[in-house]
């Protein structure tokens, strides 16, 4: 049987420790392709058989969380539910912090303060000694460890002490209450902001759940997106939700596609016309074709890759993950060493030294470096995705950082891609109207920018029609094709032409037929993007398959100075590679040719309006026509791996600063939960400005 990737909706997963302890029993099971995002509550792995998929489930359950049928129908319990376990807590535990204000209170007695610490110790158990022992068991501890021994040490050494009658010295009941408390507080604001940093896919996910107008029977029934097949007819209008991917069969709207491009200017659709699920009819109504449902829609690939990006680790990410991976042994240890100095080389009371290594537990925080790298991540795609940015993933955030040259393609690219011809120039006893018969026949059969606008503009002009047998496409040289009749024809660039104006060749037979002059007009932000790469310390580079004094005319008029011009696709991969060698290259394209080179360059930018090759070939996709988006993807990088470094700074200055602070005695127990608790919410809402924060 062959392998298949399966997708798991797994909860309980709270930080990054969870997640690898997830992906190392994942990885012990012998799988592998795997995916583990704690945000998102979504595990992926490659199975070739339904028992290998159950044992995996059932080891994954085993670490203490759950695995669920559909994550937007599931229902947390209401004693599952962080905000009740908090409630709860905080009412047993204000009155034991009041027997530390008011002197000779009912709250003192010892046998009060126990029944009052029991619940909420209790929940303790339940909520972090289970994740604690799963954690245990899945090979990477968590901060729950932490968190439950030094609860239950506090509450342990209080227990024994009320039990033996040993007097007040020996009541820390308002400790073990207070670390549960604050620690699941912390737990709430941590959750409800994580939530915030994947509110992207989110949104992304939210317009795809819509109802359709499917005519059946001549009659109109509504029913589900989810239920729309290829074929249906559709009716959408006025400020309806287009339900999935399809082409116009009659009326005409205004469609808003700002969800995808960013740009928010409706465009007109009519017969014929593309499409897109999840855009807004604004204003008009139309009858559509279902073309692409389900998973094959433009939306839900964009979603695929964004979770995808997401799992993706920058480099920097890789030492976080390595100190998480041992930190919460390594504190344990600290914890004893603490300990054991403090009562017996320090002489200090055996409640102070148990005091001091409660302290160095609870207010050491793992998660905060866990967290420091996806949370930012996950809010810089997001913040690109709503700027009509797709990048594939997070690792490129980092790699275009250091960007020293970006590589342009020009036709489609610096330019408009809307060719139109200026001169068809026959060669003697040829017939105009033939030559235009031959050429859109030939490119008809292509893809490429010039082949779409050449058979616009001919249409529209008298020609004698041609019937080819067989099209092929050579590709950066030109197509082939055969007749009914046994002509051989060759159409593209032509190197060899007596005069440079020209710039595509028609062959019949090997014998010259016509010369093409065609041009394409340069984009109106082009000459502002290149002067604001120079600004930012990037070298731009124009390379092309088309001829010199083009390609010259075009860098003149924009302001790059280094020209690369008439290569090839193999040829284009050389000039990658030179420039690879002097520093970190980008490469920005759109056609089939461009393909290799995107693939070859550090980080490939491809349009939106590419060939399909050119999207699947690049890491980021820009989806409006917009050139400036390219300097926006430049700046939303920079200040995403900008917060990283903060995130990371803080995640290690915390621990570095607190956890001798705690261990040379200076901190109550309490004060060491309470900032421990708040220690992942100021990496979260780090992260979190990167949604407002003003970039440049």
């Amino acid at each position: 049987m062959a392998e298949q990737l399966v997708e798991l909706n797994v909860t309980g997963m709270h930080c990054n420790n969870c997640a690898m302890s997830v992906h190392k029993l994942l990885e012990k099971k012998g799988f592998h392709d795997i995916s583990v995002d704690f945000a998102s509550e979504e595990v992926k792995f490659s199975a070739d058989n339904d028992d290998k998929v159950k044992d995996a489930i059932k080891g994954i359950e085993g670490l203490g969380y759950k695995v669920i049928e559909d994550a937007g129908q599931h229902q947390e319990k209401f004693y599952e539910k962080v905000e009740n376990k908090l409630i709860f807590c905080t009412i047993f535990t204000v009155p034991l912090l009041s027997a530390m204000i008011i002197p000779r209170h009912f709250f003192h007695m010892p046998v009060v303060q126990l029944l009052l610490c029991l619940p909420v110790f209790i929940v303790g158990c339940l909520h972090f000694g289970k994740s604690a022992w799963s954690s245990v068991k899945g090979g990477v501890p968590n901060m729950d460890v932490l968190i439950f021994i030094g609860s239950s040490s506090a509450f342990i050494y209080s227990l024994i002490g009320t039990v033996q009658n040993l007097g007040m010295r020996y009541q820390f009941y308002e400790t073990c209450a207070t670390i549960i408390t604050l620690v699941l507080l912390g737990n709430l604001f941590e959750k409800r902001s994580v939530t915030q940093t994947t509110s992207a896919v989110k949104d992304l996910v939210k317009i795809q759940q819509v109802n359709a107008n499917r005519i059946v029977n001549g009659e109109i029934e509504v029913t589900s997106a989810r239920e729309v097949r290829p074929g249906d007819t559709l009716i959408v209008n006025t400020g309806d939700k287009i339900p999935v991917d399809g082409e116009v069969l009659s009326g005409n709207a205004s469609v808003n596609e700002s969800m995808l491009t960013g740009e928010s200017i409706p465009i007109e659709k009519g017969k014929y016309d593309t499409l897109i699920g999840g855009t807004i009819v604004e204003h008009g109504n139309v009858t559509m074709i279902a073309t692409k449902v389900g998973s094959n829609t433009v939306l839900s690939q964009i979603i695929e890759l964004m979770k995808k990006a997401q799992a993706a680790k920058p480099p920097v990410q890789k030492l976080g993950d390595q100190v998480a991976a041992i930190f919460v042994p390594a504190v344990v240890l600290i914890a004893l060493i603490t300990f054991t100095l403090t009562y017996y080389v320090g002489h200090a009371s055996l409640q102070h030294a148990i005091m001091n290594a409660i302290a160095v537990l609870v207010i050491s925080c793992p998660c905060a470096m866990g967290l420091a790298t996806p949370t930012a991540v996950m809010v810089g795609l997001g913040r690109a995705a709503k700027n009509g940015i797709l990048i594939k993933g997070g690792d490129t955030v980092e790699a275009v950082t250091k960007t020293k040259y970006i590589v342009f393609d020009k036709t489609g690219t610096l330019t408009t891609g809307q060719f139109h011809i200026n001169n068809i120039k026959a060669e003697k006893d040829s017939d105009i109207e033939t030559i235009r018969g031959i050429i859109t026949a030939i490119e008809e059969r292509s893809n490429h920018p010039i082949a779409r606008s050449l058979v616009h503009e001919l249409k529209t002009l008298s020609q004698k029609k041609v019937i080819l047998k067989s099209v092929s496409e050579e590709k950066g040289l030109g197509m082939r094709a055969e007749d009914v009749e046994g002509n051989h024809y060759f159409l593209g660039l032509g190197k060899n032409n007596t005069d440079d104006d020209f710039n595509v060749s028609l062959y019949k037979n090997q014998a010259l037929l016509a010369q093409i002059e065609i041009d394409d007009d340069i984009k109106p932000q082009a000459a502002g993007l290149i002067s604001d790469l120079r600004k930012m310390g990037v070298t731009p580079v124009l390379l092309s398959g088309d001829k010199k004094s083009r390609c010259i005319k075009v860098a003149k008029a924009i302001g790059i100075n280094e020209i690369h011009s008439e290569k090839l696709p193999a040829e284009k991969l050389t000039v990658i590679d030179i420039y690879k060698k002097k520093g970190e290259t980008i490469m920005v394209g759109d056609g089939i040719n461009d393909a290799p080179a995107l693939t070859q360059a550090d980080v490939g930018v491809s349009m939106n309006d590419s060939s399909q090759v050119a999207i699947q070939s690049a890491k980021v996709i820009l989806l409006n026509t917009d050139l400036y988006s390219l300097v926006k993807f430049l700046q939303i990088s920079k200040h995403t791996l900008l917060t990283i470094k903060q995130n990371l700074f803080w995640a290690f200055a915390y621990n570095i600063v607190a956890i001798p602070v705690a261990a040379l005695g200076f901190l109550n127990p309490m004060i060491g939960a309470f900032t421990m608790a708040f220690s992942d919410v100021v990496v979260i809402g780090n992260s979190l400005r990167l949604k407002v924060k003003k970039i440049s």
